[in-house]
């Protein structure tokens, strides 16, 4: 997600004044981070009798990734303990937080409300948080937009009315998520999103609305070598038309308007383009109460607070002491969220575990052990180095996003493989595996038949005169039936796209594929994988024993990003979210893709391709949900380009 952005924690504690008075604190959980902000209200700062001022005393801000108990019991007692122990010159030692003080807490965050109701504090919505903060502090404020992880917010201030709230819905097209997502496409840190933007020289039009369609224009732009830069301005540019289009929905933004959220702390190319974005809607508006030499000068129409990132945080402190509002020592709320890191017992949408311990997992794994095909020549190079003239069959799937190679002895042993990604240009990608491959093996290679698939096929069967060119299913059932002669069903999930072959007597019956929705592939994990802050290859570590999966049901990467907050909301760990997200891709394909009456329409003798099966939580998903034996090859992102190696082969009069 967004917080990206951000180091792994961001901890500031402030003391600009001596103060004395009541401690308010306020925690934000939201979908990727945990924001707290420590109010003091002082009568002594107060210029009229009666009244109390509010100072920001300290702010902690850190991605929870998936465990937010965990994380915010650490930062509330580090954040808790600093303000406790600081010395500060200006400040009498009568003044300081003692642990026998009192501190009123409550939460807000689209995660908070189950912790809130687990430790019994009370819950502050979002939007009424952030409208407090408006209140006390922006008085001449008329707008606040506020941009989050997964959501967006516009608040609409007249004076005598109750605020006019406007909030996106499921769709997270138009906030960080949108952002952190585009980083991922350009193959760079968002970090460099602002960076990037700043030397843009043209603008393209982006769909924000949703991430499906987003993802396809960006995918169009790298295709057709639009700089980083302008892809990344254009991206920003996207989100702020869609926050003005979709949360103003007509009405007027009058001045002034105050930012809030950590893209618009961090990304300040993000403020220029939502600045443009609002003048240009003021411009247009065609209002009889406002003449048309009063537009507002564009100079005066922005204010980005300087804790705009803890907006939410800031507003919740400031009402923890409305209505019957727990009051806590010091010492009490450093161990607020003790007992709730480990706790289950609300989990109410849970699935099997996919194995019982370490000891299950290893024994599985032994008995996968497909082909001996697939071995390395041994005591000898790739190339022989008995004199004897070896011939070699190249194999090549172009897919959308990657490029795999397969180069096989005329005996069909693999003597060389490469995984490589695409970054728009399949033409290149394939040149740099067969430069990388004759550097590996250190000399010329003698290539006697090649064929290539996928996305990319009749392109490099043209640009480098390959042999041969197949369908994808017809690799894919090549290679199938070369390490499992008596395949009956074979399920492929790539980056984007899933198909099924069934087979019946040694040959293709049917063939099913996904359609435009991505769900359920392997893209759909490894995007929840980053914004949970955890490599592909560790989210799919921790599935495999995760005792407690969480069924996240079959709903599209839009709308799932709502079933992991309730999750988390549940107190799911991160294990279990992802144990969670491997039965997710089998349920999408079983019941949205396949939608089988019956499992012995598989067959008893199945086998899985593509990278997604590299995740052994999802091939052992796939056998829980059926309860059948599945198998799978040592290398099942490279089962297209074994396919076509092996059509090459035969083709050539191979011993195979």
């Amino acid at each position: 997600m967004f917080a990206h952005v951000l180091k792994k924690e961001y901890f500031c504690i402030i003391f600009n004044r001596v103060i004395k008075g009541m401690y308010q604190l306020g925690i934000d959980i939201g979908s990727t981070t945990i924001k707290m902000a420590l109010v003091n209200l002082s009568p002594s700062l107060s210029s009229r009798e009666g009244e109390q001022k509010a100072v920001i005393v300290a702010t902690a801000y850190e991605r929870h990734n998936a465990a937010p108990a965990v994380v915010g019991k650490e930062m509330l007692k580090k954040m808790l303990a600093s303000v406790e122990s600081q010395k500060s010159k200006d400040r009498p030692s009568d003044s300081k937080l003692k642990g026998e003080e009192k501190v009123s807490i409550a939460i807000t965050g689209s995660v908070g409300m189950g912790y809130a109701q687990r430790l019994g504090v009370p819950f502050v919505q979002e939007v009424i948080a952030s409208a407090e903060v408006v209140k006390q502090f922006y008085p001449e404020v008329h707008t606040l937009v506020d941009i989050g992880g997964e959501d967006s917010k516009m608040i609409f201030f007249e004076p005598g009315r109750v605020p006019d709230m406007r909030m996106n819905g499921n769709c997270a097209g138009g906030t960080g998520a949108f952002i952190d997502q585009t980083a991922t496409l350009l193959g760079v840190d968002v970090t460099e999103i602002n960076g990037l933007a700043e030397k843009a020289s043209h603008i393209y039009p982006i769909a924000s609305r949703c991430g499906v369609f987003s993802k396809t224009d960006i995918q169009n732009l790298i295709s057709r070598s639009v700089s980083k830069e302008d892809i990344a301005a254009s991206m920003l540019n996207a989100v702020s038309m869609q926050v003005v289009s979709a949360l103003a929905r007509g009405t007027e933004i009058l001045p002034k308007v105050l930012l809030c959220g950590g893209p618009f702390a961090y990304i300040p190319e993000l403020r220029k383009h939502l600045q443009k974005a609002m003048f240009s809607s003021v411009e247009s508006q065609k209002s009889k109460d406002r003449p048309s030499d009063s537009k507002p000068n564009i100079a005066d129409f922005i204010i980005v607070p300087e804790h705009s990132q803890f907006v939410p945080a800031i507003g919740t402190a400031l009402l923890s002491t409305k209505g019957q509002s727990t009051k806590y020592q010091v010492a009490e709320a450093m161990r607020l969220f003790d007992g709730t890191a480990d706790k289950t017992a609300d989990l109410t949408h849970t699935l099997p575990p996919l194995f019982g311990s370490e000891e299950e997992y290893q024994e599985w794994l032994k008995s996968k052990n497909l082909t001996p095909t697939l071995s390395p020549r041994e005591g000898a190079s790739p190339l022989g180095g008995d004199g004897k003239e070896v011939r070699f069959f190249l194999g090549v799937d172009s897919g959308s996003t990657t490029t795999k190679i397969v180069l096989l002895d005329e005996e069909g042993r693999l003597a060389y493989k490469d995984y490589s990604y695409n970054n728009g240009n399949s033409y290149n990608a394939f040149l740099g595996a067969l430069q990388r491959m004759h550097e590996t093996l250190g000399c010329d290679v003698e290539i006697a038949g090649s064929c290539s698939t996928g996305y990319g096929e009749q392109l490099l069967k043209t640009a480098f005169s390959l042999d041969y060119g197949i369908v994808e299913t017809m690799a894919h059932f090549t290679a199938a039936k070369a390490m499992m002669p008596e395949v009956s069903f074979i399920l492929d999930i790539g980056g984007q796209d899933m198909k099924a072959i069934f087979v019946e007597n040694g040959s293709i019956q049917r063939i099913e594929i996904n359609e435009a929705c991505s769900s359920g592939c392997g893209s759909f994990i490894m995007t929840f994988a980053k914004q949970l802050g955890y490599e592909v290859s560790d989210f799919a570590r921790m599935a495999t024993l995760a005792q407690h999966p969480y069924d996240l049901g079959t709903r599209c990467t839009v709308f799932m990003n709502s079933k992991v907050k309730q999750a988390m909301r549940e107190g799911a760990q991160i294990d279990d979210i992802a144990a969670g997200f491997s039965y997710s891709v089998i349920k999408n394909c079983l019941y949205k893709v396949l939608k089988l009456q019956s499992f012995d329409q598989m067959g008893d003798h199945i086998m899985v391709q593509g990278g997604t099966f590299r995740n052994h939580s999802v091939v052992r998903a796939l056998e829980v949900l059926t309860g059948k034996d599945v198998q799978f090859s040592p290398i099942p992102e490279l089962m297209g380009a074994y396919g076509c190696a092996l059509y090459a082969l035969r083709r050539k009069g191979g011993t195979l």
